[in-house]
């Protein structure tokens, strides 16, 4: 088992979560369940803090990896911001006391209520990512007789090297302002009364794992920073977004304290606010979601272990053919043998992993390791599945931080035809 902290551990041939076992917390909750680290998130979340002492910085979660309001609370409890995508995201930060002053709101599609909603909170800036939703923002202010703090979101056009389907910051992405394109808007937002220019931004995508890309494209931003500067528009802060990766399957990131030191070192002496706005890094490693062994199932030369788990509960197999360690709770005496490990959702696409050499049998457990990030919060109730319940583990407590969700609560707010 490959992680990075002690966090999850064996202890006398069983899988633990700091001080408590993973056999114990499931007699409790059930399966499937997904257990955090409080431990892990906490180190997690200083190694970018420590980094970051020597110079003024935002830090903000990006709230997409992982929304519960008790690991966003936790965060709040750092004194962490966020990085939101949503007005629902918002609603989850103020409902976890976040300090609206330190939320980013990003985005390509924001619409109206959203952005009122917002303005109303008083966040610290809105990531604009295109002409036309600079027009809308400055037509909701000046509707509202408030100022919108902004920053740009340029497309630097720098390719991160990971899944096309995370990756943000190339031209054929619906991501950011043209590079091109970005002096002009900054220009045009300058003259409007109604928005305060404080910064610019970008994002070139997720589970990065070398620290060039981000360099590249904190490089192009600094370009127009340069240019601004000289036409008498001087930004606040500028942000390099999050990304940076986690070891799934053999992958080397780097320590967050490398990607800090390489960027402060970019970013010479100019008087900007470094922002980074990390989700997986934070929360990726802290997760593992618990499932049950219900059936092994033999279908020509194919093994299979089927789980209670599925492509609902985790999608990002499905989505991304990704890796995640699968391990049996219990070290065991059976023998090992291959199996493709699967969910019992109607799709063929419901498969955690394929010819994976590991002990099993029915009624045993298996932790699919590294789910805290994109792991709950995309998850779904396709098949009428109820969601997980999720549980954080602080030492030798833990803390219900979701409920399982009922049947009944999956058509509650459903009607009948009178």
């Amino acid at each position: 088992m490959k992680k990075s902290n002690n966090s999850f551990h064996f202890e006398n041939d069983a899988l633990f979560v700091e001080h408590l076992s993973v056999t114990s917390i499931v007699k409790q909750y059930g399966t499937p369940l997904y257990i955090y680290s409080r431990k892990t998130i906490e180190n997690n979340w200083q190694q970018y803090e420590d980094a970051l002492s020597d110079c003024r910085h935002w830090l903000c979660f990006a709230v997409k990896a992982n929304s519960n309001i008790g690991i966003l609370n936790l965060l709040v409890k750092q004194n962490a911001g966020f990085d939101i995508v949503s007005g629902g995201e918002l609603a989850r930060c103020l409902a976890a006391h976040a300090n609206p002053q330190k939320i980013i709101f990003s985005g390509v599609g924001k619409q109206d209520w959203e952005i009122k909603s917002a303005l109303d909170a008083g966040i610290g800036c809105f990531n604009i990512e295109s002409s036309s939703e600079l027009t809308q923002i400055a037509r909701i202010a000046k509707a509202q007789q408030q100022r919108a703090r902004i920053a740009l979101r340029v497309n630097p056009d720098v390719d991160p090297k990971t899944h096309p389907y995370i990756s943000t910051g190339l031209q054929e992405n619906k991501f950011g302002i043209a590079f091109d394109d970005a002096i002009a808007l900054y220009e045009q937002a300058h003259q409007n009364s109604y928005l305060h220019v404080t910064g610019i931004a970008c994002h070139i995508g997720s589970q990065i794992t070398t620290i060039d890309p981000f360099i590249d494209a904190l490089n192009r931003l600094l370009i127009i920073v340069d240019k601004l500067s000289e036409k008498g528009i001087h930004l606040n802060h500028i942000s390099i977004g999050g990304g940076l990766g986690i070891s799934y399957h053999g992958e080397t990131p780097p320590h967050p304290a490398t990607l800090c030191d390489a960027l402060k070192k970019t970013l010479g002496n100019r008087p900007l606010i470094l922002t980074l706005e990390p989700g997986r890094s934070i929360v990726g490693d802290a997760g593992i979601l618990v499932t049950e062994v219900i059936h092994i199932k033999q279908q020509g030369q194919k093994k299979f272990v089927i789980v209670d788990a599925g492509m609902n509960d985790l999608m990002r197999p499905a989505l991304y053919q990704a890796w995640h360690d699968i391990i049996n709770i219990h070290n065991s005496n059976h023998p090992a043998e291959l199996f493709d490990i699967v969910g019992p959702v109607c799709e063929s696409s419901d498969v955690f992993a394929k010819a994976r050499k590991i002990t099993a049998q029915p009624g045993e457990y298996l932790a699919v390791m590294q789910t805290g990030a994109y792991g709950f919060s995309m998850s779904s109730t396709y098949n009428s599945r109820p969601q997980p319940a999720e549980v954080l583990v602080d030492g030798d407590k833990t803390h219900l931080i979701r409920a399982r969700e009922t049947v009944d609560e999956l058509f509650n707010k459903e009607c009948l035809i009178s």
